[in-house]
């Protein structure tokens, strides 16, 4: 890493934007919520661009559906933050259950007992996370997104400090 200086600068600002984020999880979960809309958009309108890029009729129409998909899911998510955060909030909760499945189904199929536990704990994790979502939804909707938010912005700043740090002194 060259800049060191630049990734560190970056790495507190990711740190700080963690606290404020902390601090704040539901004005967190709905900047989430608009950035995730914006983001579907953007995705569907590279993907329907892209289309034209394709060969063939058959790969050119699934891309238009999708991208009209994705652009539909991102202007419904924008209209309504309210409903979209909602949406996400369900969505992530599926997801960590079927995390935690798939990670435990994945322990029994490798071979070494510390591998296995730690799948099988970090499974379980996400099978309670999923559980705790819903469990106590759609309140939960409200701090769930902008807690994901705080935790990943916390944890990219303090990633990119240490290998700034660590590059500085490589250097």
């Amino acid at each position: 890493m060259k800049n060191w200086g630049l990734w560190l600068i970056i790495g507190i600002i990711s740190l700080l934007g963690g606290f404020f984020a902390l601090a704040n999880p539901l004005a967190a979960t709905f900047s989430a919520t608009l950035l995730a809309g914006y983001m579907f958009m953007v995705v569907g309108a590279l993907t329907m661009v892209s289309a034209f890029q394709t060969e063939g009729w058959g790969g050119r129409i699934w891309a238009i559906l999708f991208g009209l998909v994705m652009l539909f899911l991102g202007f419904h998510i924008v209209g309504e933050p309210l409903k979209g955060t909602l949406t996400l909030t369900f969505a992530a909760a599926i997801l960590l259950l079927a995390a935690g499945i798939f990670r435990i189904l994945m322990a029994f199929a490798v071979d070494g007992g510390q591998v296995r536990m730690i799948l099988i704990i970090s499974g379980i994790i996400s099978l309670l996370l999923g559980g705790m979502i819903l469990a106590n939804f759609p309140q939960s909707a409200t701090v769930v997104l902008g807690l994901f938010l705080a935790i990943e912005l916390i944890s990219n700043g303090v990633s990119l400090i240490v290998l700034s740090l660590a590059s500085r002194k490589a250097a």
